[in-house]
C-alpha cells in the first residue's frame, strides 16, 4: 500500500477491490461465466479457457448485488440470472445473451430460486414461496410454469435428470422435525418416493445425478459428521465414500461417471476431494490451505477438469482449473489487489479453546450453568497495532462458519487497527450435526457464551489487548449475537455494532420469508405458541436495559430475511426505556435505503465500512497506536 494513502482512501481502496463469485461452467465446457465487478459496479462476465479472453455481457441488467448465483441455458449462447427489487430478494429469473440482450424468463410472486437448468433445452426447475411455502415448479422455456410440489415444509436442492424425465430434491414428511429425506419423482412431481438414505431425524440431501440418470450424487449427517455416497435407483442402496474423519458435502459427477467431487471442512478450511468410485479411494486437490468452492451452478469442464475460486486469509479469490487426473491447475482469473500487496493484510491465527458456555464475564440477562465443555474454533488476527482494541466478530447464519478465507470487512476492521476475533460457536457448521444441534431451543444460551469465552482467552493470551476497546461487531444472525452480548455481557464491551441483526424473536418469526420461519425458527426454537417464554427471554429487546455501551444499530430497508422492523422494534424500546439517540448519545441508529440483508456493491460496500469506521472513531477511537 501506498505510503500516502489516508484512511479514508484506504477504505475505499478496500471497497474497490473487484471480487469474482459464482462461476458456471458452459455446456460444452468452452467458457466460464461469473459475476465480477472489476469496472466498479457487478456485471456478468464470460472468460474463454482456451483464449483466456474476458468478455462483459451485460451493462447494468444484472443485480448490484451479487448474493445470487447465475447458470448457463443449454444452448450455450444465454446465462440466467436472478433479479430481485434493489436487495429484497424477492427475485424473478432472467436470461441475457451474448450480444446482451436481457429480459424476463420466470416473473412470479414470493422468492425465485434457480434451481436446475435441464439438458433438454427446455426446461427449468425453481423453488419459489409464489404460495406461501417454498416449493417447486417446473418450468417450459417460452411456456408455462407448474407447481410440482406442495408440502408444509420447504422443498430444497431440486435436480434434474438428464432426460428431464425425474427431478430429485429434499424435504420433510415425519414427525421429527430436524429430519430432511430424498425424493424422486416424475418431472411433473408425480409419483414421489423417499429413498432410504441414513435414519430419520438427520438431514439427507441430493446434489446431482449420474451421467445414465441411474444413480444419485447424495448427502447425509446420520453418523454425525457429513458424508457423501452414491445411491444406486435400481438396487435402492448407497456406497459411502470417506473415512468418517471430515465433515463433507458432495457437488458433482464427473462425465465418466467414475469419479466425483466434493468439499471437506477441517479446522476452518474447505478443501475439495476427488472420489475414485471404482476403488473409494478419495484424494484432497494439491492446493494451498484456504477455501476452495466450486460454486451453486455447474462446475465441471470436461472428463478432467472443473472450475472453482480458491482463496486464503490474504490472498484474494482467484478463478482456477483443476485438473483431477495430475491434480495441476491454472489460473483462470487472477485477484485484483488494488494499490495493496498480499502482505499488507492480516493472517489468521487458527487456535481452538475449551468452552463449558458460560465465561467468567457476569451474566446479566439469563443466567446460565454450565453446559457441557466443548472445543470452540476460532481465528485470530493481529493488527499490529500496540496496545490494539478488539473486534468481537460472530458469524451469521446460524448455520454457518468463519473459514480460512480472505474477509474484506475483517481487512478493513485491521486497516482501521482493530484485531478481529472470529469464534466458531456451538451450532456452527463443519463440525457434524450434532454440534449444529447444539444451538436447538438454546439461541442466546451457550453459543453466545463461547464467544464470550474465546474473548476471554484473547484478553488472557496477549497482554496488549486494549481491555478499554472492546468492541462486538456482527451481521444477520452475527447482528443477534451483537445485541445478545450487550445485554447478557455488558461488562465485557466498550461499543457495540449491530447490523441486519435479530431482536424480537416473535416478531422475527411472524414477518421473515416462510421458508426462514419453518426452517429457521421453527427448526431451531419450535413456534412462539409452543415456546412463548423461550421467544420472549431469548429476545434481546426484552433486555434492552441491560445496555451500558453504545450501540450502532444498522439495518437495509428491504430485507426481507431479517425485516427492518427488528432495528425499529430495538430502537423504539432504546427510546422508550430513556436511551438517547445521536452521534453524542447513547445509541446511533442508521437504515440503509435500495439496500437488503447487506450487499456486495462497491459503494454500499464503502458507505457501510465508513458508517462503521466513523462509529468507532467517535466512540472507541481508531488511532493506530505504535507498530
Amino acid at each position: 500500500m501506498s505510503d500516502d494513502e489516508t484512511p479514508e482512501n484506504v477504505l475505499e481502496s478496500l471497497a474497490r477491490l473487484p471480487t469474482l463469485v459464482h462461476p458456471s461452467a458452459s455446456p460444452d465446457g468452452q467458457e466460464v461465466a461469473f459475476y465480477y465487478d472489476i469496472t466498479g459496479r457487478n456485471e456478468l462476465h464470460v472468460v474463454n479457457l482456451d483464449s483466456g479472453r474476458m468478455d462483459q455481457w451485460s451493462n447494468g441488467e444484472v443485480p448490484r448485488n451479487a448474493r445470487w448465483w447465475v447458470d448457463w441455458a443449454n444452448n450455450g449462447e444465454d446465462v440466467f440470472f436472478h433479479l430481485d427489487d434493489d436487495g429484497n430478494e424477492q427475485n424473478d429469473i432472467h436470461a441475457i445473451s451474448r450480444d446482451g440482450e436481457a429480459g424476463p424468463v420466470i416473473e412470479m410472486d414470493g422468492q425465485v430460486m434457480l434451481a436446475d437448468v435441464g439438458k433438454d433445452g427446455e426446461t427449468l426447475l425453481v423453488g419459489s414461496s409464489r404460495d406461501g411455502q417454498m416449493n417447486l415448479y417446473r418450468h417450459h422455456l417460452g411456456g408455462e410454469t407448474e407447481k410440482i410440489t406442495d408440502y408444509e415444509r420447504a422443498a430444497w436442492g431440486g435436480v434434474l435428470s438428464p432426460d428431464c424425465d425425474r427431478v430429485a430434491y429434499s424435504t420433510n414428511e415425519t414427525e421429527e422435525y430436524e429430519n430432511m429425506d430424498v425424493y424422486v419423482a416424475n418431472a411433473d412431481g408425480s409419483n414421489p418416493r423417499t429413498l432410504d438414505i441414513g435414519e430419520t431425524g438427520a438431514e439427507a440431501g441430493a446434489a446431482d445425478w449420474g451421467p445414465n440418470g441411474e444413480r444419485l450424487l447424495v448427502s447425509d449427517n446420520s453418523t454425525d459428521l457429513g458424508r457423501l455416497g452414491v445411491y444406486d435407483l435400481d438396487t435402492d442402496t448407497v456406497e459411502w465414500l470417506g473415512d468418517g474423519e471430515f465433515d463433507e458435502t458432495p457437488t458433482a459427477f464427473l462425465p465418466d461417471g467414475t469419479h466425483v467431487v466434493g468439499i471437506r471442512s477441517r479446522d476452518a478450511a474447505d478443501v475439495p476431494v476427488v472420489y475414485d468410485l471404482d476403488t473409494g479411494e478419495g484424494r484432497e486437490f494439491d492446493l494451498p490451505e484456504g477455501v476452495a468452492s466450486f460454486g451453486t451452478a455447474n462446475p465441471v469442464i470436461d472428463e478432467n477438469r472443473v472450475v472453482l475460486t480458491h482463496t486464503t486469509p490474504t490472498q484474494r479469490p482467484e478463478l482456477l482449473v483443476y485438473d483431477v487426473s495430475t491434480h495441476e491447475y491454472e489460473t483462470l482469473v487472477e485477484a485484483e489487489y488494488g494499490p495493496f500487496d498480499p502482505s499488507d493484510f492480516a493472517d489468521a491465527e487458527y487456535f481452538t479453546v475449551e468452552s463449558d458456555g458460560v465465561p467468567e464475564t457476569r451474566q446479566a440477562a439469563v443466567e446460565h450453568e454450565p453446559y457441557d465443555e466443548l472445543e470452540i474454533e476460532a481465528l485470530f488476527y493481529d493488527s499490529g497495532v500496540r496496545p490494539s482494541p478488539l473486534i468481537v466478530n460472530p458469524h451469521g447464519g446460524p448455520r454457518h462458519r468463519d473459514t480460512r478465507r480472505f474477509d474484506l470487512y475483517t481487512q478493513v476492521l485491521v486497516s482501521l487497527g482493530f484485531s478481529v476475533l472470529q469464534v466458531n460457536y456451538r451450532g456452527s457448521t463443519g463440525r457434524g450435526r450434532e454440534f449444529v444441534e447444539e444451538l436447538y431451543d438454546d439461541w442466546g444460551g451457550a453459543e453466545q457464551g463461547d464467544v464470550a469465552v474465546a474473548t476471554e482467552h484473547i484478553i488472557e493470551t496477549y497482554d496488549w489487548i486494549d481491555t478499554d476497546r472492546i468492541v462486538v461487531f456482527g451481521g444477520s444472525y452475527g447482528g443477534y449475537s451483537a445485541y445478545w452480548q450487550m445485554v447478557q455481557y455488558p461488562d465485557l464491551y466498550d461499543a457495540g455494532v449491530a447490523w441486519i441483526g435479530l431482536t424480537d424473536l416473535e416478531d422475527m418469526f411472524e414477518n421473515t420469508m416462510p421458508h426462514f420461519r419453518t426452517e429457521l425458527m421453527q427448526k431451531n426454537l419450535g413456534t412462539p405458541e409452543e415456546n412463548p417464554e423461550l421467544y420472549r427471554e431469548r429476545s434481546p429487546v426484552t433486555h434492552v436495559e441491560n445496555i451500558s455501551a453504545p450501540i450502532f444499530v444498522v439495518h437495509g430497508v428491504n430485507d426481507r430475511r431479517v425485516p427492518v422492523s427488528q432495528a425499529r422494534i430495538f430502537r423504539e424500546a432504546l427510546e422508550e426505556a430513556g436511551y438517547e439517540e445521536g452521534a453524542d448519545g447513547d445509541f446511533e441508529y442508521r437504515e440503509l435505503g435500495e439496500e437488503g440483508h447487506a450487499s456486495s456493491d462497491q459503494d454500499q460496500k464503502l458507505r457501510m465500512f465508513e458508517a462503521l469506521a466513523e462509529f468507532l472513531e467517535r466512540r472507541v477511537g481508531t488511532e493506530s497506536g505504535e507498530q
